[in-house]
């Protein structure tokens, strides 16, 4: 049995419960992902639960830290010689990973050069292996693609070296909470007739893409974004705002600077502040500053409160956008074929309108082959369609672009 073990070293390391045997807590394992082997009945299912834990966030790509210190709580009732076999090769697959690919060592390095990565000697092999997996996930999307399954596609970039969950924890900082109750409601002008494709980006009300970094900021983006077109609508002046100005000033309203906040909190902050300083005397930092260096003699925009557009209506979304240009809205973005968008028109069977991450800049809408909304994202150029990307509209609120949209009011 030893030396079965030691030839087949991930014999303890299942890809699911189900396909390890594993129904509930009682039970005793039977078969294994390999084929059955004979009944063990000294292992129950907490003794293989237990090595499954280990060895699958090893595939997952979590740290060696994590795991030494998941190890210390993980109490194994095992043979002294059995455990030792198992623990070697489990925790090897942690501190060495998988066997690289030979063949994907230039393009590697390529991308490394690309997005100036750079790695401690310790790090590197595991940041290998999650973006051999997530190349592999690519590829196989953008297959699907080409013989029409998906109507977008999928890209290598600064974000591939990266797990789903580190994704979402360090760049997605909407945080809904209870709204403060000062916000209006949008009521489309009468006799509105609303253009077939709009984009204000043509119209000058657009400012270049910006970058949050590893700082999940995105609230503050999506509201200086809009802060922005209300500005060049009532003054045909295009001035940056400043997103540090947000994230350093109006924590008192409920925003967590890098941990996250809310568009419409960084309005009504504008509102009771009385202004905005411009981005260029308030550059962004990407983290957090426990004082506030709001100057009023940089002050570049004042505003009379915010309007909420009803939630979850397409058509209500789309006459707002067309009346008072851009629009801040949060949207679901945890999934990894977002991570990865690179073109076409973004639609997720599985994303959520409810459960919001993301704040974004609606821009405008327009039709290819299905009708799309235009979004702004603040991952940089390198993201998407030159920082963009256009999403699925009038399909049932898909990804929840219609749940949660707002706007500053300039009167």
């Amino acid at each position: 049995m030893l030396i079965f073990i030691l030839m087949q070293p991930c014999v303890f390391c299942f890809s699911s419960s189900s396909e390890a045997g594993i129904t509930s807590p009682g039970d005793t394992l039977t078969t294994w992902t390999n084929g059955p082997i004979r009944k063990l009945n000294a292992f129950t299912l907490k003794r293989i639960w237990a090595l499954k834990t280990l060895c699958s966030s090893a595939q997952k790509g979590i740290g060696p830290l994590l795991l030494l210190h998941q190890q210390k709580k993980i109490t194994l009732k095992v043979g002294t010689m059995l455990h030792l076999v198992v623990m070697t090769f489990c925790m090897s697959e942690v501190l060495s990973a998988p066997s690289r690919d030979p063949q994907l060592d230039q393009h590697w390095e390529l991308w490394m050069n690309r997005y100036n990565k750079t790695y401690h000697q310790t790090e590197e092999g595991w940041r290998r292996m999650v973006w051999e997996k997530n190349l592999k996930k690519i590829e196989l999307h953008n297959l699907e693609h080409s013989m029409g399954k998906h109507s977008y596609r999928q890209g290598m970039n600064h974000f591939a070296d990266m797990t789903k969950e580190e994704f979402r924890q360090i760049m997605q900082g909407y945080k809904p909470k209870a709204e403060l109750k000062v916000g209006t409601l949008f009521k489309k002008p009468s006799f509105l007739n609303v253009p077939e494709s709009l984009d204000w980006r043509t119209e000058g009300y657009v400012t270049p893409v910006k970058n949050q970094a590893r700082c999940a900021s995105c609230w503050a983006f999506s509201a200086t974004g809009c802060l922005e077109g209300q500005l060049f609508r009532a003054t045909r002046r295009l001035v940056s705002l400043s997103e540090q100005n947000l994230m350093d000033c109006s924590r008192y309203l409920g925003n967590k600077g890098c941990d996250g906040g809310l568009a419409k909190r960084a309005f009504q902050y504008v509102h009771e502040n009385g202004g905005l300083d411009s981005e260029e005397s308030y550059p962004y930092q990407a983290k957090d500053n426990l004082q506030c260096f709001y100057n009023a003699s940089y002050n570049a925009i004042i505003v009379d409160g915010y309007a909420s557009i009803p939630s979850g209506s397409e058509e209500d979304l789309m006459e707002a956008v067309a009346t008072m240009g851009p629009i801040s809205v949060a949207i679901d973005a945890s999934h990894d074929s977002f991570q990865f968008y690179q073109s076409g028109v973004y639609y997720e069977e599985n994303c959520s309108s409810e459960q919001l991450n993301h704040g974004v800049l609606l821009v405008g809408y327009s039709y290819s082959d299905q009708d799309y909304w235009i979004v702004k994202n603040s991952w940089s150029e390198n993201w998407g369609n030159n920082g963009y990307i256009h999403m699925a509209k009038d399909r049932n609120n898909n990804c929840g672009i219609a749940t949660d949209a707002s706007f500053p009011v300039i009167l």
